[in-house]
């Protein structure tokens, strides 16, 4: 008894005899133990977003945030469908519209890696009636059609700089709408209700004069529709086969699709639009609205603007990207190839309505393949230079942050969308990372 006594006593006065510089330091708190966001500056995330939903601006929402591969991040708030009470949760289905883009330049570049598709190379290879364009050029007497000056590249429909919009700009609306684009397809992007297959649709666009000359402006529009009737042109398969064996099915996303299952009907959130007081409405069925991504025909796999998905879904994709083109041994991209897909391929090009003026002025955003990239801080609210992301027509929004090792996923259903809430939750999101 005695000698258990005096051992724990004299390892006492052996460290008490230790001179203080030599101590032993106390651990610092790990990296993995420190909150991903600060609780109560999060807190107001969770405001934001039921302000916005008890305020009936928007019907409800999904918000996932990731840091470093993990969910810090993860709400679901208000309805799916007011109208049949079904409340929003994680695994809800949206429309993601543009945020397509990203899965079909995903392919693309998967290919050009293969040497299937050179980013140089004129896309009338793969699609023959773009082998030679035209122009719509606007003058003092009218509209004038001239040839382009040179053929079109993959290159120039990854940036968005080829020329081409959604075929709704007056001067062109009517060439468009006799040719079943531009106003006779929604707002121009929308090919669900579409008994053709893309490349039937492409092919007819490339006889259509296009706004702009190839390389000289940035113009959004159909550019990545192209890109999917490429993908089906070079790797011998329908766009959404490449997208399932190449991209989804590797990566575990069972919920990305081009058309939801009927049995899955009550899992797609409902579409609203805001109303001309801020308020939502339902909005109407059809191509301006609800859309037909269940009961459609299932035939026009749209590259631009096609897929359904979740926000969990749509974050592993983006954490790929953010992971170098790998993710959990599965890898889909060379990280030489996700640097392309990131960087600023446009120079000062990027502006919505840059094909309408000469003037060239720097933002301080930019356009890769596939992506808006971020070349100056404050360009984009709290996002760090090197950060990308883009959005949806359907509200959806996304944001990678490289510095802050952040994937930032907000999933609505509102078109129009009069609300400033994608922009308010990056900022509630940046304004919690405090470490």
């Amino acid at each position: 008894m005695k000698i258990k006594f005096l051992l724990p006593l004299a390892i006492l006065v052996l460290t008490a005899s230790v001179p203080a510089q030599q101590q032993p330091k106390p651990a610092a708190p790990s990296a993995s133990r420190r909150p991903a966001l600060e609780t109560a500056r999060a807190a107001r995330i969770d405001r934001l977003l039921r302000r916005y939903v008890d305020e009936n601006r928007i019907a409800g929402a999904v918000a996932l945030v990731m840091r470093d591969g993990r969910p810090v991040y993860e709400r679901a708030v208000g309805w799916a469908d007011k109208e049949a009470g079904r409340r929003m949760n994680p695994s809800t289905i949206f429309r993601i519209a543009s945020q397509t883009k990203a899965f079909t330049s995903t392919a693309v570049l998967a290919l050009v890696e293969e040497g299937k598709i050179g980013l140089t190379e004129p896309v009338g290879h793969f699609i023959p009636t773009f082998t030679r364009t035209t122009v719509a050029v606007r003058t003092a007497s009218g509209v004038n059609i001239v040839p382009a000056r040179r053929p079109i590249t993959i290159q120039d429909l990854l940036t968005h700089t080829a020329g081409i919009s959604y075929g709704t700009d007056e001067h062109v609306a009517a060439l468009y709408e006799a040719k079943g684009l531009g106003p006779a397809a929604g707002n121009g992007w929308y090919t669900a209700d579409k008994e053709e297959p893309i490349c039937e649709t492409m092919e007819r666009l490339g006889t259509l004069p296009f706004v702009a000359q190839p390389g000289e402006a940035f113009v959004y529009g159909y550019n990545t529709d192209i890109l999917g009737c490429v993908v089906e042109k070079a790797s011998g398969m329908p766009l959404d086969e490449f997208v399932r064996t190449r991209i989804t099915g590797p990566l575990g996303l069972k919920d990305t699709r081009f058309f939801v299952p009927p049995a899955e009907r009550e899992r797609l959130a409902a579409v609203y639009a805001s109303g001309p007081d801020g308020l939502i409405v339902r909005a109407p069925e059809g191509s301006k609205g609800q859309g037909a991504y269940v009961d459609g025909p299932r035939k026009s796999f749209a590259g631009g603007a096609g897929l359904t998905s979740t926000a969990h879904d749509y974050a592993r994709f983006l954490e790929m990207i953010r992971n170098g083109g790998a993710l959990d041994g599965v890898r889909i991209l060379a990280p030489r190839t996700v640097e392309l897909m990131t960087t600023n391929q446009s120079g000062t090009l990027h502006s919505y309505a840059s094909y309408l003026s000469p003037e060239r002025t720097s933002t301080g955003l930019g356009f890769g393949f596939g992506f808006e990239t971020v070349d100056r801080y404050g360009a984009s609210g709290m996002a760090g230079v090197g950060a990308f992301g883009w959005g949806g027509a359907y509200g959806t929004t996304y944001q990678v942050d490289v510095k802050s090792r952040s994937v930032l996923v907000l999933m609505i259903q509102l078109m129009p969308n009069a609300t400033d809430i994608q922009q308010k939750f990056n900022t509630l999101v940046y304004q919690a990372l405090v470490d």
